[in-house]
């Protein structure tokens, strides 16, 4: 019914205007959560669904992120001439443990379908992830393989979804459902930041995807929907009916990380879930309450 999901496309040529002027100089996608860039982040989520190649669209100012997946002989060297071996390991594995990997540029922000659109090329023609920095999971099994192990019952096109506040749906794509069954919800529609009066439902898309090739050609066009950007669930909507659309309701957290708020959560959410910083983050917490 479907094939396996080798590649996957991380859009990461924003301008991350909401954490100005921290990402004045330094993608977005570079702010740490622990210890870890969100790419990284992602990047290992993408790694544990199996995922062999790995696209990054980026924009101006975006060379850090390739810097970081790139070796730093240098760094290896000192961190091996100060007998920091595990670190040194880490820097090294963290580049020799990706697949193909390979970059191309959004010549301007004109929106997520765009982006998407501007992959089209090194994707061809199967069946890809998207993954979004900014959205965070976390999860006890992370959330794309949550969704690659059910996608391969269904096919087709998915998202990943949770429910939102009525009053949030204007800043989401939001599901028209058809139906449920357990995690899975069958989609009718699909409307790009409805007005809460308007909302089909509460059932807000989040940044996880895996997409048929055939979203290229309702990109092509290049339409533009809501806020004035090419928008990658406008796409998706005109392919229900052709090609099976679902929602999966996903196991696990999300933190929003292009909000100043949800990053902080995140962080200390991760922090949390380590044994080295679980106590220490409790005691700041129980501080500044």
């Amino acid at each position: 019914m479907s094939g396996k999901i080798r590649k996957a496309v991380f859009p990461v040529g924003g301008l991350g205007t909401r954490f100005l002027p921290a990402t004045k100089a330094m993608p977005k996608e570079m702010l740490p959560v622990v210890d870890k860039p969100l790419i990284q982040w992602a990047v290992e989520e993408a790694q544990a669904a199996g995922i062999e190649e790995f696209y990054f669209v980026t924009g101006r100012g975006k060379t850090a992120i390739e810097d970081h997946f790139d070796r730093s002989y240098e760094l290896e060297q000192t961190l091996a001439a100060r007998e920091k071996t595990e670190l040194s390991n880490e820097t090294i594995r963290l580049t020799e443990s990706l697949g193909r990997v390979a970059y191309t540029r959004q010549p301007e922000p004109l929106g997520l379908g765009h982006a998407i659109w501007c992959a089209r090329h090194l994707v061809g023609d199967e069946p890809f992830a998207v993954l979004l920095p900014d959205d965070l999971v976390l999860a006890e099994r992370p959330c794309l393989t949550q969704m690659v192990e059910s996608y391969g019952k269904t096919g087709g096109n998915m998202a990943a979804v949770m429910d939102v506040p009525k009053e949030h749906t204007n800043r989401y794509g939001i599901l028209d459902i058809a139906g449920e069954d357990g995690p899975l919800v069958s989609v009718k529609g699909l409307v790009e930041k409805p007005d809460p009066s308007n909302a089909p439902s509460t059932l807000s898309i989040i940044g996880r995807y895996i997409l048929q090739p055939q979203v290229f050609e309702r990109l092509e066009d290049q339409k533009k929907g809501a806020g004035g950007e090419i928008q990658l669930t406008d796409a998706i909507a005109d392919m229900i009916g052709e090609t099976p659309f679902h929602g999966f309701r996903f196991e696990g957290r999300r933190f929003d990380c292009g909000d100043k708020i949800g990053f902080l959560e995140a962080n200390i959410a991760f922090a949390h879930e380590r044994e080295d910083m679980k106590e220490a983050v409790k005691k700041i917490c129980r501080e500044f309450s």
